[in-house]
């Protein structure tokens, strides 16, 4: 009896303990709430990815496991450090004054969210994407469907997969 009392005191008391070393995550948003956080997130890595060029805040919208598949390069990210060693050297880059940058734009009405239960969200839509060199004046470029999963950790959400097909050029 006293070696139950004792297994049963040392697993309450550890209980608090195990459950403050993991963070949970926070409470999943439902319905309009889950859609504007989400789209809240999509445009602030966009942002931060096409015009931001910071690597540190990138990486930290990222889980480590990230991975990315497009549909003209392939299997573009294995992992969110490889990926982000990559956007730094085209931040780099993009320093020239002549040098050619890129803003996306999610299509309007195009958004679509649905949650993934005990894990994030899944996020479908169509963008568009426009260059311009150095300061020269900003132009449509291409368009294109995705496919983005996002995970609620105790931090955020942090994205960790993208599936960008359907490339078109537009001319």
């Amino acid at each position: 009896m006293r070696l139950a009392f004792a297994a049963l005191a040392v697993a309450v008391l550890a209980g608090p303990v195990a459950a403050q070393s993991e963070p949970a995550a926070p409470a999943m948003p439902q319905g309009a709430a889950l859609t504007e956080a989400i789209r809240a997130r999509d445009a602030e890595f966009f942002a931060v990815f096409f015009t931001g060029c910071d690597p540190a805040k990138v990486e930290a919208m990222l889980t480590p496991d990230f991975e990315m598949f497009h549909d003209k390069g392939g299997l573009i990210a294995e992992d969110a450090a490889g990926f982000v060693a990559d956007y730094a050297r085209s931040c780099e880059e993009k320093k020239a004054p002549d040098a050619w940058r890129s803003r996306r734009e999610l299509v309007a009405g195009s958004l679509k969210v649905e949650p993934i239960p005990g894990y994030g969200a899944f996020e479908e839509g169509d963008h568009l994407f426009y260059e311009r060199r150095g300061d020269g004046p900003e132009k449509l470029v291409g368009k294109a469907h995705f496919v983005q999963v996002w995970r609620l950790s105790p931090d955020g959400w942090r994205l960790a997969r993208v599936f960008s097909y359907s490339h078109e050029a537009v001319k």
